[in-house]
């Protein structure tokens, strides 16, 4: 009778083994940062722990600075099933639904706290909602502080004027350039990894980012200001491809959404404490940080909200009883 048992579960074993195997998937992470960014770190934490929960049903290998495409491509792999998750910034989520980009415009939020309560709030979910129906099932399950956008160059930016006829490099989607144009800048869209060879070379002038990725990609280098605009306070979205989504079952959804929700806090602490530091930083490297009245800048920008079109005359992409949700935010 011994004997026959242990038979039987050497066949059970034998059986469920081939099945095991096939049960696991190997996940494709893409995004654009540094491997010395909190993003990555955040992103590496979240993949061990995906396994962990799923019992190792569901590993993440993670593709960092670009090595799967720029984001554009990033975003459009999703689609395709090449890739399964990415972080991207709003603007690029808004080609596949206008609205979800009012996170990523200029001056839309007061202050960081503004930008944490509208992260939480019904009116982000809402966006995120319309982005899912829209890009055919992509599924935003975390938004992660990217840090205020900061602008460099060879020049303080005292004054829209010193921006003016500026060619200042911008991503890749048509709201970054709201900004520079406001101020009669030149935006010239180029992709991520190719900005430091661009502003090295003189291609542009200058260029616009948080303070941490200004010191990972190491823009500080090439550029001898760092003006304190804070034009944009901008954040990345978690998007699991809708491909993916709809393979997980409800239980592993929670999962992921519950891990890459962490990984955004931890990011988020970390962004906030290297931009603290690092205006003293870049000062101790000899860059002249220039502290900007934004006021001048802001009420460049505002008059577009204002008559709903952008510079070029195309109308925003949000309707403006987002806008006015947003600014209800408290």
């Amino acid at each position: 009778m011994l004997a026959t048992r242990r038979l039987a579960l050497v066949l059970v074993l034998a059986l469920a083994a081939p099945s095991a195997a096939l049960a696991q998937q190997k996940l494709k992470f893409a995004h654009v940062y540094e491997t010395s960014e909190p993003y990555h770190s955040a992103a590496l934490w979240a993949a061990g722990e995906i396994a962990k929960r799923t019992a190792n049903r569901y590993t993440v290998d993670v593709f960092p600075a670009s090595s799967l495409g720029n984001e554009t491509q990033i975003n459009q792999s999703l689609t395709l099933a090449t890739v399964d998750m990415i972080y991207t910034g709003q603007l690029f989520a808004g080609r596949s639904h206008g609205p979800i980009s009012i996170g990523g415009a200029p001056f839309m939020f007061r202050d960081f706290d503004h930008w944490k309560k509208y992260a939480d709030s019904p009116l982000f979910r809402s966006l995120s909602a319309g982005y899912q129906k829209a890009s055919g099932g992509n599924t935003v399950v975390a938004i992660t502080y990217y840090g205020n956008r900061q602008t460099t160059a060879n020049k303080a930016l005292n004054r829209p004027e010193d921006m003016k006829g500026l060619k200042i490099r911008v991503p890749d989607a048509p709201l970054y350039t709201l900004f520079p144009r406001a101020v009669g800048a030149n935006p010239t869209p180029i992709a991520f990894a190719e900005v430091y060879l661009a502003l090295q070379n003189g291609t542009v002038e200058a260029q616009e980012n948080p303070l941490p990725t200004i010191d990972a990609k190491k823009f500080y280098e090439v550029q001898s200001h760092i003006n304190l605009t804070a034009h944009i306070t901008d954040a990345l979205l978690t998007i699991i491809g809708g491909p993916l989504w709809a393979k997980l079952s409800e239980s592993d959804r929670k999962i992921f959404e519950a891990v890459y929700k962490e990984a955004a806090a931890r990011a988020t602490g970390e962004i906030i404490a290297i931009e603290a530091r690092l205006a003293g930083e870049f000062a101790k490297r000899g860059k002249t940080v220039v502290k900007v009245d934004r006021r001048p800048f802001m009420e460049a920008v505002q008059k577009y909200y204002q008559s709903g079109k952008l510079p070029d005359g195309n109308a925003l992409p949000w309707p403006r009883e987002t806008y006015d949700q947003l600014q209800a935010i408290r």
